[in-house]
């Protein structure tokens, strides 16, 4: 017997009908699978992948029109050498309303533990544009850098006072007709509002049995109205006393600090460009020089909360040269069992967390003490 696999057949081989049979069985199959290959490629699925997206370290530079420029700068006032990097991570979404993937695409997908597919409406729910979606997210990290930078200042020592502004007002709402949009709310009953959790517990606290007295400043003239609030319960069953608007918050910033990164959208930057600022405005290298990422957004007082994308984010990150990650605590059950080789997470909850694990970390020590996800 030959044992090259391509030596004529035998006549007896030839004429065996059996043989002839699963010959032609097998190009059958092979068509059927080219076929099937093809439709699969070209029909779109109601899923988009989510896979990592570019990492800017924002100690470093960013394009700008005119060449490299700061990716955070600050204006007339001392900063400091840094050293490492503090990296923010972004995901990227393949696949819109508009051109969705193949499911080829999906199936290849759900086989790399580095990409995710999720359904189409969770990032496009119906009636919403890609352009609307884009909208959304610029204005979302306009907001999360405003709200950074107040977050490190005030983690500095500096006022930072805050004005809470109307921002929406809902149909029906007993809002309607007497609040306008950008009305600022300086006091109700009296007692000035210096924050927006401060409107909530005032808003509250007057329940709905009367009517509450807003101070309000609308295109630079002050005035009171009544609004008398209500009820509302939400879809877990909690219920919460409400006036029916929706608000925005604007800082008088102490430090004139500019971001600049473009084509970026989301909220999700917030706490690593509060630690970049800080790393700019004090003495010495907050991450001891090393090569750190973090994800999580960040209010004004501090408070890390959780972000999306959470699992494509550590395999951006590891891939970009980080050791060590710092993670929104309330991110941990997409933490567990997700974590590439090489990297250390650290679970954090506000930006004292975030500077004791930069701490740690710069010092070299034992880092075991700090808080890590844990599986259960």
């Amino acid at each position: 017997m030959s044992l090259f696999a391509d030596e004529a057949p035998t006549a007896s081989e030839t004429s065996d009908p059996s043989r002839r049979g699963r010959a032609r069985f097998g190009w059958i199959v092979l068509v059927l699978s080219l076929v099937l290959l093809g439709v699969l490629s070209a029909v779109p699925a109601p899923y988009v992948i989510e896979q990592p997206g570019p990492v800017f370290n924002v100690l470093g530079t960013t394009e700008g029109d005119d060449g490299d420029v700061p990716l955070i700068e600050v204006h007339d006032t001392q900063t400091y050498d840094t050293g490492g990097t503090l990296d923010m991570l972004t995901v990227q979404l393949v696949g819109n309303p508009q051109r969705s993937p193949g499911w080829l695409d999906i199936v290849s997908a759900w086989f790399d533990p580095s990409r995710a597919v999720v359904p189409m409406d969770l990032y496009f729910p119906p009636g919403v544009t890609t352009e609307q979606r884009d909208e959304q997210n610029a204005t979302l990290m306009v907001d999360s850098q405003q709200d950074s930078v107040a977050a490190a200042l005030r983690q500095l020592g500096y006022e930072v006072p805050e004005h809470v502004a109307v921002a929406q007002i809902a149909e029906g709402s007993p809002a309607q007709g007497v609040l306008e949009l950008d009305d600022e709310i300086v006091a109700v009953n009296g007692a000035a509002v210096t924050g927006l959790d401060g409107l909530r517990t005032a808003i509250s606290d007057n329940g709905t049995a009367a009517p509450a007295s807003f101070d309000i400043v609308r295109g630079g003239v002050a005035s009171t109205v009544d609004i008398t609030p209500t009820t509302a319960t939400a879809t877990d069953g909690t219920t919460s006393t409400v006036i029916g608007i929706g608000t925005k918050v604007s800082y008088d910033l102490p430090v004139d600090i500019t971001i600049q990164l473009d084509n970026v959208g989301g909220p999700s930057a917030g706490m690593v460009f509060a630690l970049g600022m800080i790393d700019l405005l004090t003495p010495g290298e907050l991450n001891g020089g090393q090569d750190v990422a973090g994800t999580g957004t960040i209010d004004a007082d501090g408070n890390v909360g959780a972000i999306g994308g959470i699992r494509q984010k550590l395999f951006g990150a590891k891939d970009a040269g980080a050791d060590w990650f710092l993670a929104p605590a309330s991110n941990c059950d997409e933490v567990v069992g997700h974590v590439p080789d090489g990297l250390t997470v650290f679970a954090v909850k506000t930006l004292d967390d975030s500077l004791a694990a930069l701490d740690a970390i710069a010092d070299g020590g034992d880092t075991s003490a700090l808080p890590t996800c844990k599986t259960g």
